[in-house]
C-alpha cells in the first residue's frame, strides 16, 4: 500500500503528534508499505526553524524508509490569532501542493491538530480521487477555546462546521480516544467508520533504565526526589499551578521539580520562578528524542496536569505510556475522563484533581515518603505499558487504512 500522510510535524521535532507519526510510519515501511510524509521545516514548539534546516519550498529526505517531503509555509511563534491561522492556512496551500508531485497513493491520511492540516489532506485525496482517512488527535475548534485561546464566536462556529464536513467526507476517521469517537457519534457522525487507535510507547526505547548520574551531576540534583514534567510547555498544561504546588513545597530542599522542553507558556514560567525566588524549580531546554530516555530516568515521579475543562476530560496525553514502559510512577493533575481511568485501572499512579496546587504538593509528599507504594506502582505501570506498544498500536492503524481502500 502506498500511504501519504499531512502533518505539520515529524521529527526532529519531539511532540506527540511527531512521535506518533513516525513510530507508526517506520513500522509500516518496515511491513512493506511505501510511506510518503509531506510536512514543514520543523520548528514546533518555540516557531523557529530547527538548527540544520531551512524553510524552502521543496525538500526531501528519509528518515528510516519514510519519504519526508518538507514544503515551505509562514513559521511563527505561538503569539496571536492572526499569525497561527497564516501559519496554519500556508502549510494547508503548500502541503496539498507538494502533495500534487508524489506519487499516485491509495490512500491519504492527514492529522490533526492543526486542523488546517486536514482541510488539505482532504482537498489532495479528492484531487487524487483517493479515499481520505482524517486522523484525530484533538478536538478542534473545541481545544482552542478551552485554552483560552479564542472566545466563543462566529468564527467558531464556522470551524465548527467545516470540522463536522470533513468527518462526514472522510471514508474513516482514526480516533486517539473512546471520548472523541463518541462525541462524534453524538454530533450524527457514523460511529461505524470511526476507529480507535490510542497514543502508545516504543517500547525499545522507554524501558526502565538507570538513572543518568551524569545528567543528575551536571544538574546538580543529586540526593533530590525529582518531580518532572516532559513535553511541551503549553497553555493546556496548568503549569502554572505546578509552580504554586512548588511554592508550597520550597521548604522541602530535598524535593524538586524538574521542567524539560518548551512551548508558549514557558518564559512566563520561567520569569515567574524567578520572582517567587524557587529554587527547588529546575529549567531545562528542549532536548533532541535520543536524550529524553535520560531525562526521564532521573524522574522519581511523572507529572500530568491539564486545564480544568470539560474538553480535557477525553484527551489521554501520551507521556503517561512512556513513563508507564519506564516503570516511573504517575501523578496526574486532570479532569476526570478517559486518562484517570486508564491510570486508575492500571494502578500505575495517583490521580489529584486538576489545577488543585495543594492536593499535588500534599500527593508529592505522600508518595516521596512511601518508597514502597511506589515500587508498587512501577510494577503495575510496567505490566500496563505492555498493551500500549507502538506495534499494537501501528497494526490497528493500518488496519483502518486497509480498510478503507478495500472499500
Amino acid at each position: 500500500m502506498r500511504i501519504l500522510f499531512l502533518s505539520d510535524n515529524f521529527p526532529p521535532e519531539t511532540n506527540a503528534p511527531a512521535n506518533r507519526l513516525y513510530d507508526h510510519a517506520v513500522r509500516w515501511v518496515r511491513a512493506g508499505h511505501e510511506v510518503t510524509v509531506v510536512t514543514c521545516a520543523p520548528n514546533f514548539p518555540e516557531g523557529k526553524v530547527f538548527s540544520g534546516y531551512r524553510n524552502r519550498w521543496y525538500a526531501v529526505e528519509e528518515w528510516d524508509g519514510i519519504r519526508v517531503v518538507r514544503v515551505k509555509s509562514y513559521i511563527t511563534s505561538n503569539e496571536g490569532f492572526l499569525k497561527r491561522t497564516l501559519d496554519y492556512v500556508s502549510f494547508m496551500v503548500s502541503g496539498f501542493i507538494g502533495g500534487l508531485f508524489q506519487k499516485k497513493p491509495d490512500v491519504v491520511v492527514a492529522s490533526s491538530p492543526q486542523f488546517f492540516a486536514a482541510v488539505g489532506g482532504w482537498a489532495l485525496a479528492a484531487v487524487r480521487r483517493k479515499p481520505f482517512i482524517f486522523e484525530l488527535r484533538d478536538l478542534w475548534p473545541a481545544s482552542i477555546v478551552a485554552v483560552g485561546a479564542m472566545e466563543e464566536s462566529r468564527t467558531i462556529r464556522l470551524l465548527e462546521k467545516l470540522e463536522l464536513f470533513l468527518y462526514r467526507r472522510a471514508r474513516r476517521v482514526v480516533a486517539v480516544t473512546h471520548s472523541f469517537k463518541q462525541d462524534l457519534i453524538s454530533r450524527g457522525i457514523d460511529g461505524g467508520k470511526v476507529d480507535v487507535v490510542l497514543n502508545g510507547v516504543d517500547l525499545a526505547r522507554y524501558q526502565p533504565m538507570a538513572p543518568d548520574e551524569a545528567l543528575r551531576r551536571e544538574h546538580g540534583l543529586e540526593g533530590k526526589f525529582l518531580v518532572g514534567y516532559l513535553g511541551t510547555h503549553g497553555m493546556a498544561h496548568a503549569l502554572d499551578k505546578v509552580l504554586e504546588a512548588a511554592e508550597r513545597l520550597r521548604e522541602r530542599d530535598d524535593i524538586v521539580f524538574l521542567f524539560v522542553g518548551a512551548g508558549a507558556a514557558r518564559a512566563e514560567l520561567e520569569s515567574r520562578a524567578e520572582e517567587l525566588g524557587l529554587e527547588n524549580v529546575r529549567f531545562v531546554p528542549r532536548q533532541p528524542k535520543d536524550a529524553m530516555p535520560g531525562y526521564w530516568s532521573l524522574c522519581d515521579l511523572a507529572l500530568i496536569p491539564l486545564r480544568d475543562t470539560p474538553v480535557f476530560e477525553s484527551v489521554i496525553p501520551s507521556k503517561m505510556f512512556e513513563s508507564m514502559a519506564m516503570g516511573i510512577p504517575v501523578l496526574m493533575s486532570l479532569p476526570e475522563g478517559e486518562a484517570t481511568g486508564i491510570l486508575k485501572e492500571s494502578g500505575a499512579g495517583v490521580c489529584v484533581p486538576p489545577e488543585d496546587p495543594q492536593a499535588m504538593s500534599e500527593a508529592i509528599q505522600a508518595l516521596q515518603g512511601d518508597p514502597q507504594r511506589r515500587a508498587a506502582l512501577r510494577e503495575r505501570g510496567l505490566e500496563a505499558a505492555r498493551t500500549y506498544s507502538r506495534d499494537q498500536q501501528a497494526g490497528k492503524m493500518l488496519e483502518a487504512l486497509s480498510a478503507a481502500v478495500q472499500r
